[in-house]
């Protein structure tokens, strides 16, 4: 028989991660005796008997509790479910301290009997912390379950019971890849949240934006999730206040141009989210130079609506440096790259160019002050290196040119030599000839000599 595994459930409110840390005794139900008084007596009776049923909703946990951390911890059945002792099998008697399924909101307290003890805890695991449990009482799940929600979620709608695993197990249910779905599990229920007045369009909303694309997509765990912005054990939706310091946990140096500019009073007194006003919250997408003009409009507008208000185009100046900077780049760029074409070392000038882009990020960083001033210092350090680089793309045309120039009149030169060498040897083979027929170096003859009969002249007789 193959093991089954529970995956989680299709109700409760999970938007918060309960970490693996607080479900860690959560195998079913609540056992009347704290686990840590009990001696861990052996589950090999239980495990056997439970796997060996037919009903699957009893042989289920047998069979995937082995994997469980817990298990690996060595705690058995009874450290939850209790009614046993050590080496003897778990009478099924409420009276022997035995409880098969605890109820809705008996779970926290089960779980918190080992949890919230950090005597206990810290015989398995010192950095684990102890208040999950408090923090869950304090949570919007923690204070609907006080008042009674069938649905709300506890411990185990996070930490499926028997089959908890580490949150660095990719087949968590806590696993950063799987938190959103989790979560998605209640607060995409559209019957389930339109019963509650709450939206459920978040989990779809966030499949979109761009803190999703970076994890699903390029496997980056560190983008944030649910339990990132909304805690786990302690979940809440941040507060109007709070939200600038959330996104700041990431996007530190804007957020702290905004809460050096002089618009925190106004969103405050305004009830305006922070970063959500412009970003939204679970739909946010990367922001670009396009956005800037979008904003200004949308958002902007909203207060600067006064033609003569001086800071109601302030978006629309900004964005007409960004471009004036990548305009010098991109002209960069090009004369460099000609350069680069015609044989001219220009790498060094080209690397440095790429420096610009540090320009282009604090820019947008900056763009969070709200004031064009901040923005043009922030570029100001790219527009000179744009011009350097101009300035380098010209030298090396120029050096190129004066190449150019040079190896013609050397060509010339060359040319002139060789021709000179030509006539030279020209003239010189001229005034050599070989002897011939007319020759002068070649005997005539002489009529007065008589020939012999062979043609040559005859030989005179010695006096």
């Amino acid at each position: 028989m193959t093991p089954m595994r529970i995956r989680m459930p299709e109700v409760g409110i999970a938007s918060l991660w309960i970490g693996s840390a607080l479900a860690a005794t959560v195998l079913v139900v609540a056992a009347p005796v704290p686990a840590r008084s009990q001696a861990i007596p052996s589950s090999s009776s239980c495990i056997g008997c439970h796997q060996s049923l037919e009903d699957e909703r009893l042989a289920a946990p047998a069979l995937s509790f082995p994997d469980d951390v817990h298990a690996e911890a060595g705690f058995g059945c009874t450290a939850c479910h209790g009614g046993g002792v050590a080496g003897e099998p778990a009478p099924h008697e409420p009276d022997d301290g035995f409880l098969a399924v605890p109820t809705r909101g008996e779970v926290p307290t089960m779980c918190g009997r080992c949890h919230s003890d950090a005597a206990f805890m810290r015989q398995y695991d010192p950095g684990l912390r102890v208040d999950q449990v408090q923090e869950y009482r304090t949570s919007v799940h923690g204070q609907l379950l006080e008042r009674g929600d069938p649905d709300v979620a506890t411990c185990v709608s996070c930490h499926p019971a028997h089959e908890i695993l580490p949150p660095d197990d990719p087949e968590s249910s806590v696993h950063p890849l799987r938190v959103a779905e989790l979560c998605g599990s209640c607060h995409a229920n559209q019957d389930l949240m339109e019963r509650r007045g709450h939206t459920f369009d978040e989990l779809g909303n966030y499949r979109e934006s761009v803190h999703a694309r970076l994890l699903y997509e390029e496997g980056d765990l560190s983008a944030p999730t649910c339990n990132d912005c909304h805690g786990n054990h302690g979940a809440a939706p941040p507060g109007l206040s709070s939200v600038r310091n959330v996104c700041g946990q990431c996007h530190a140096t804007m957020a702290e141009y905004f809460a050096a500019s002089d618009h925190v009073e106004p969103f405050d007194v305004d009830e305006r989210p922070g970063c959500v006003t412009c970003h939204g919250n679970h739909d946010i997408h990367e922001p670009d130079e396009e956005t800037l003009t979008a904003r200004s409009v949308a958002v902007c507008d909203a207060c600067h609506s006064d033609a003569s208000d001086p800071h109601g185009g302030e978006f629309l100046v900004m964005r007409a440096f960004i471009d004036s900077l990548r305009v010098a780049h991109d002209r960069a760029e090009a004369i460099l790259e000609e350069a680069e074409n015609r044989g001219m070392e220009v790498s060094q000038a080209l690397f440095e160019l790429e420096d610009l882009n540090n320009s282009l990020t604090r820019a947008r960083s900056a763009v969070h002050s709200f004031h064009v001033g901040p923005v043009a210092e922030a570029l100001q350090p790219g527009f000179d290196v744009a011009h350097a680089a101009w300035g380098s793309g010209l030298d090396a045309l120029d050096e190129h040119r004066y190449r150019r120039v040079g190896l013609g009149f050397s060509s010339a030169i060359i040319l002139v030599l060789i021709i000179g060498l030509l006539l030279k040897i020209r003239d010189a083979g001229s005034r050599v000839r070989p002897a011939g027929p007319g020759s002068p170096d070649e005997p005539r003859d002489d009529p007065h000599v008589p020939s012999g009969e062979d043609g040559t002249p005859a030989k005179r007789a010695e006096p």
